[in-house]
């Protein structure tokens, strides 16, 4: 698996290996704790790790802030985290022994450059207009989605929705509410990932 998830961005051998550890303990702590309903590793490298890799292409290639927007067990904010160090991210996950498990992770994987706020989104006041990307996927429908991340955003920073067939109905059902948000025009981008044939990244960016 490690040659697939190389193909989708640079990593070096530790980082595969903090990859290996980060899903050695999703999978451990599931076991007692509802954090993924994808309880065998197989399909966990492709479904979790690979899957968020597929966000690395669609991120800029400097320095930036990004907020993972219910980040439950930590997808695809953790991976991309270990995948890109020089990144600043805020994992935002209300459900509390959520939160605690993602807390604990950034601290066993040693992932100085996250922070995890236990709070729902649109309560983060402080965060507002300060991210350059914002993350999320399986959180909710485009157009309730949009009003939790968009604020978050600076003007010209992009939202990035994880999602599945369902992107293009969920787009046409969100139109009044982008433009009431000052969304730009969405782009879908289709991922070529074995084994989540339907996953789609779509991509809304901030105008005003």
């Amino acid at each position: 698996m490690h040659d697939s998830w190389s193909q989708l961005a640079p990593l070096s051998d530790e980082q595969l290996r903090s990859l290996d550890r980060y899903l050695d303990l999703l999978l451990e702590v599931n076991a007692v704790m509802n954090l993924t309903r994808i309880t065998d590793r197989a399909s966990a490298e492709v479904l979790h790790i690979a899957d968020a890799l597929t966000l690395v292409a669609h991120l800029p290639r400097e320095s930036h802030r990004l907020a993972d927007v219910g980040s439950g067990g930590g997808v695809p904010g953790i991976p991309l985290a270990i995948a890109r160090p020089d990144v600043s991210f805020v994992l935002i996950e209300s459900t509390q022994k959520k939160a605690a498990f993602l807390d604990r992770a950034v601290v066993d994987l040693g992932l100085s450059n996250v922070v995890v706020e236990a709070e729902r989104a649109e309560k983060l006041a402080d965060y507002r207009g300060t991210f350059d990307v914002v993350t999320a996927r399986a959180v909710a429908a485009i157009g309730e989605l949009a009003q939790w991340c968009l604020p978050l955003l600076k003007p010209g920073g992009r939202l990035l929705a994880m999602k599945g067939a369902k992107a293009a109905e969920e787009l046409e059902a969100a139109k009044k509410t982008l433009h009431r948000l000052g969304a730009g025009q969405p782009a879908i981008h289709r991922t070529e990932l074995p084994g989540a044939e339907n996953h789609v990244v779509v991509e809304i960016q901030r105008r005003k």
